[in-house]
């Protein structure tokens, strides 16, 4: 991590360089904590709609028509407890890091105010995602699923902009115009995040079987968030999804052609390891998207997905909000 430049005589670190540097280690704790979270997150939730299970596809959407027909559900396997477990101690662990890093943030004279605004948000969304919680489990819409993929994408984002240091690859600093442009690209990447998380939470992840067709039904009713997937038996998928799908696969290609020209832009004013990094992800997303149609869901894939959609939002973040520094 760069030394910060400001000392004070004798060579010892200045008070407020010490809280700024203790709240940039804290954050990027905070960082890999909410990427563990987001990813154990998304285990039990392929998990429970059966993607790496023995027999696939024919246990897809077992668990809700289970719940579909007032029957008992499948009982988790003891991977799926343990993710369980560790998800609350991480998500306790990570609510503890935010209170602290919010308590530094204050400290801090002169106070910065983007730093006390983005952990106050980080303290508002990591409540209101501990009371959408309590829904998750057993949610049978959409919708729980969108809000937690999206409120924790955001918080893996203002993280990872707390803790943040200058790089040492990147000589220049994106114009107002080029800020509002990932802006932008920052909220596509967010509808594309919620109908990733619908075509999950949907189980639409079957509605195309290849890469050039769909199937033939395709109705409004599968965007719908707040409406149970139609599933017409376990290892059929939503029988209504193929609109979905094709709406996912849109998505991806317009974002992608949004993105890629401004990160080219970033490249050549001199942001060259931002830039770097946001092109080597939209790359590796699609290269992910791909291999999930082609080889049918499989469990390492849908996770590493999730991870590396995260990891892209805060990458778009970094480069549409002005430096702290």
């Amino acid at each position: 991590m760069p030394v910060d430049a400001t000392r004070r005589a004798g060579g010892t670190m200045s008070e407020p360089d010490r809280l700024a540097r203790l709240l940039r280690r804290v954050a990027l704790g905070l960082v890999v904590l909410l990427l563990a979270v987001s990813t154990l997150s998304a285990f039990l939730r392929v998990s429970r709609a059966g993607l790496g299970c023995a027999d696939w596809p024919a246990c897809y959407g077992r668990a809700l028509v289970a719940q579909q027909r007032g029957e008992a559900a499948p009982a988790e396997g003891e991977p799926v407890l343990i993710a369980r477990l560790a998800h609350r101690v991480a998500a306790s662990v990570a609510l503890v890091l935010i209170l602290l890093m919010l308590a530094i943030a204050l400290a801090q004279r002169p106070r910065a105010r983007s730093a006390v605004a983005m952990t106050a948000l980080l303290l508002v969304l990591a409540v209101a995602l501990a009371v959408l919680g309590r829904w998750s489990s057993a949610a049978r819409i959409p919708a729980v699923t969108i809000g937690n993929l999206v409120g924790g994408f955001v918080m893996i984002a203002l993280a990872w902009q707390l803790a943040r240091a200058p790089s040492s690859a990147d000589h220049g600093q994106p114009t107002t115009a080029l800020r509002a442009a990932f802006a932008v690209a920052f909220g596509a990447l967010l509808v594309q995040v919620a109908l990733g998380g619908l075509v999950s939470a949907g189980y639409a992840g079957l509605a195309c079987p290849d890469l050039r067709s769909c199937g033939a039904q395709a109705t409004w009713r599968a965007l719908d968030p707040f409406a149970e997937p139609n599933l017409a038996g376990a290892g059929s998928g939503n029988v209504d999804g193929a609109l979905l799908q094709q709406a996912h696969r849109a998505g991806a290609v317009l974002v992608a052609l949004l993105v890629a020209p401004l990160a080219v832009v970033a490249w050549r004013r001199g942001m060259r390891g931002r830039a770097a990094t946001v092109l080597a992800l939209l790359a590796v997303q699609g290269a992910l998207g791909a291999a999930l149609v082609v080889y049918r869901l499989p469990l390492p894939l849908a996770l590493a997905h999730n991870l590396a959609s995260a990891v892209l939002l805060a990458a778009c973040l970094d480069l549409a909000l002005p430096s702290r520094r």
